[in-house]
């Protein structure tokens, strides 16, 4: 019985109907409780949907725990270190507001309301049921060291930027974060313009790195892209070479 829920709850096998309509089920039922969130109302309709969505998103994690032995194969610790994983975690925060907004017991703790805002975190659980979107995330896995790479590469130079450019104009930079702020969207060549360099050093520093920005902000998006090609090859490769078997 645990086995045949698991198979559903996966979306591993495409070959599998039920595992497919359990997945279109819950994407339909994370789209509809973002609905209460965007018109920022529980009332009437609004309470049903939120309401229903998080029991099936209880019921969800119920059956997630249940059969996480035979997910993560760690036997019975699985069920400990199951609530610690990522999409677990997502899991509560999708719940938890709902149910801490709900229980009458729990109202003295008014701070609590604020994880209502928590519940855009549903949206993630978006990436259990998308297989584009865990593969996206598996490039990111496997080009980690690079992007990482170019993640440091960025910061040093936003916060190197930041100490030259506040050294330069102490008068327009008052604090550090200003700077830092500056350097960021220099370097991203968003350009807002509510903070600015005015002297003639400083606008030399912008143009250097809005300039700098260009190379940094291409690099991830080369490096994702050419991860993501290959991930993508490879999987039809896969399915290539399970469609010669079958056929043989």
């Amino acid at each position: 019985m645990r086995r045949m829920l698991f198979t559903i709850i996966e979306a591993d096998d495409d070959n599998e109907p039920l595992s497919r309509l359990y997945d279109w089920g819950m994407m339909l039922v994370i789209l509809l409780s973002m609905v209460p969130i965007a018109v920022k109302s529980t009332d009437g309709i609004y309470g049903i949907i939120e309401l229903v969505s998080t029991v099936i998103f209880a019921i969800d994690y119920i059956f997630r725990l249940a059969t996480a032995d035979l997910k993560m194969n760690r036997g019975r610790l699985s069920f400990l270190l199951y609530p610690f994983t990522p999409m677990a975690i997502f899991d509560i925060l999708a719940i938890l507001p709902t149910i801490l907004a709900l229980s009458s017991s729990l109202r003295i703790l008014k701070i609590f309301r604020l994880l209502r805002a928590l519940r855009v975190f549903r949206v993630f659980k978006v990436i259990r049921y998308s297989k584009s979107i865990e593969l996206i995330l598996h490039v990111f896995r496997k080009q980690r060291e690079s992007l990482l790479v170019v993640g440091g590469l960025a910061i040093g130079y936003i916060l190197v930027s930041a100490l030259v450019v506040i050294s330069v104009e102490p008068d327009t930079f008052h604090t550090y974060f200003d700077a830092v702020y500056w350097a960021a969207i220099s370097l991203t060549t968003v350009g807002y313009g509510d903070i600015y360099a005015v002297s003639t050093a400083g606008k030399v520093i912008t143009i250097i790195s809005s300039f700098f920005g260009i190379a940094i902000v291409a690099l991830p998006a080369g490096i994702v892209t050419a991860g993501y090609l290959d991930a993508l090859s490879h999987l039809q490769e896969q399915d290539g070479t399970a469609e010669d078997t079958e056929k043989q």
